[in-house]
């Protein structure tokens, strides 16, 4: 696969305050990476640094082996950016807004409209068309904003907090368009906090925290790089045993126990055997389980067994 994306040791300082010490971060065709971390981790300050829209102090950025420089159309242009406040145009319609775009990057007018039919349908705003950009509710105006960032047809994807206004059933359908968009050879970066789609569609995760990549791989490997032997149980009690929490914290190999009334969860062996005779242990110590269930690996969890505990 051919590499979209190559950002070598980009440094972005604020004054004296350094938002991007050395990030480094390769993506190739097909790569849709999701950006996760608490504020001030530096996502948002890497998307923009990668877009070319604020200055590097230090670093490189290529895209498609062009650099990202001011005024080179040629790196820019293959590079679409959606923030996570969309800016509007408030008195324009939607079509005569993305008209604007396909203008600004010298789209053919007859592409243009045919582009503007399409992403309008792939982000269900084909009725509001003819609406004035200060009439759409704010998720509206977040589909809107992914289609200005998709009509020009960039090479590079970068999408900062894309499903922040959407309702379910608009995650559902946003989570398979990216899906599509990966599966085109586009490479895409998603900042987002909601872990549960990330680990659906992307191919890759990146961990972000004090400007640093903390973790970086594929899904599978930062679902699975960390304890692998061990998983989260989650158990349900059938009444309040004030014993409980004495009982568990005998038990060799059980960590990270909380307990919330009859709700328990704790970190033990992912070993079926092991599961067993710590159920057995358990109800011969009077606990009234009724609910005992390994919780599969997810993103969450790998996200939490770093010890970061905010995510934005």
């Amino acid at each position: 696969m051919s590499i979209v994306l190559a950002a070598e040791h980009v440094r972005v300082e604020y004054g004296s305050f350094v938002a991007l010490p050395d990030f480094d971060l390769t993506l190739s065709a097909g790569n849709l990476l999701g950006l996760i971390g608490p504020n001030g981790a530096g996502k948002t300050t890497s998307l923009k640094a990668i877009a070319g829209l604020i200055p590097m102090a230090a670093g490189r950025v290529n895209v498609l082996g062009e650099r990202v420089t001011p005024g080179n159309t040629a790196a820019l242009s293959r590079i679409g950016f959606a923030p996570d406040t969309p800016p509007s145009y408030d008195e324009m319609t939607v079509e005569d807004f993305l008209r604007f775009i396909g203008r600004a990057y010298r789209v053919g007018r007859e592409m243009t409209e045919e582009r503007i039919d399409y992403w309008l349908e792939q982000l269900w705003l084909s009725d509001r068309r003819t609406s004035k950009i200060k009439a759409l509710s704010r998720g509206m105006k977040q589909r809107l904003t992914v289609a200005r960032t998709l009509l020009p047809d960039p090479a590079l994807v970068l999408l900062d907090e894309p499903a922040a206004g959407l309702d379910p059933a608009g995650r559902v359908q946003f989570r398979k368009m990216l899906g599509s968009l990966r599966d085109s050879g586009k490479a895409l970066i998603v900042s987002s906090h909601i872990l549960a789609d990330l680990h659906e569609y992307c191919t890759h995760i990146g961990i972000m925290e004090g400007g640093k990549m903390r973790q970086f791989g594929t899904v599978a490997q930062i679902v699975h790089s960390q304890e692998e032997n061990r998983c989260l149980y989650d158990v349900t009690l059938a009444r309040m045993v004030p014993e409980a929490h004495a009982l568990l914290g005998e038990i060799t190999g059980l960590s990270k126990l909380d307990i919330q009334g009859r709700q328990i969860s704790f970190e033990f062996e992912h070993d079926d055997e092991a599961a067993a005779q710590l159920l057995a242990r358990l109800l011969a110590g009077g606990l009234p389980i009724a609910r005992f269930a390994p919780v599969d690996h997810d993103l969450e969890q790998a996200y939490l067994r770093t010890g970061i505990k905010q995510v934005d």
